[in-house]
């Protein structure tokens, strides 16, 4: 069985840190690029980061990439996003997805993931 489980969020304040980090099982995510995708309460999930499956490649959007880094360690199988510089609007469940395109295109599509984590809550306090 496939896995994704996010983990590291949680409840901190404006211009805090905090790292996540998404764990696979049941697959080698180096075959795989990565993207974090963060949700909010009546609104689309959005895709914030991507890293490509050689690790050669990241792209964030233009609203955190700043602040927020993505990284992976394929000899751990697990895929980061560290956030530093938090904002209330930073607030959001994240979640991390798993591309299986062999072309290196950060895709905001959440139909081209194939797998998805449960996400991990992020709260940001003003």
């Amino acid at each position: 069985e496939v896995q994704l489980v996010e983990s590291g969020g949680g409840l901190v304040q404006a211009g805090g840190s905090l790292r996540l980090s998404c764990a696979a099982s049941g697959v080698a995510l180096d075959d795989y690029a990565i993207g974090w995708f963060r949700q909010v309460p009546g609104k689309e999930r959005d895709r914030i980061a991507c890293i490509s499956l050689s690790n050669d490649k990241a792209y964030h959007i233009d609203s955190v990439k700043d602040r927020f880094t993505i990284s992976r360690d394929n000899a751990k199988n697990t895929v980061y996003l560290q956030m530093n510089s938090l904002k209330p609007e930073d607030t959001a469940v994240y979640y991390c997805a798993a591309d299986p395109s062999v072309t290196w295109y950060p895709s905001p599509r959440q139909d081209d993931y194939d797998y998805w984590g449960q996400g991990t809550q992020v709260t940001v306090s003003s």
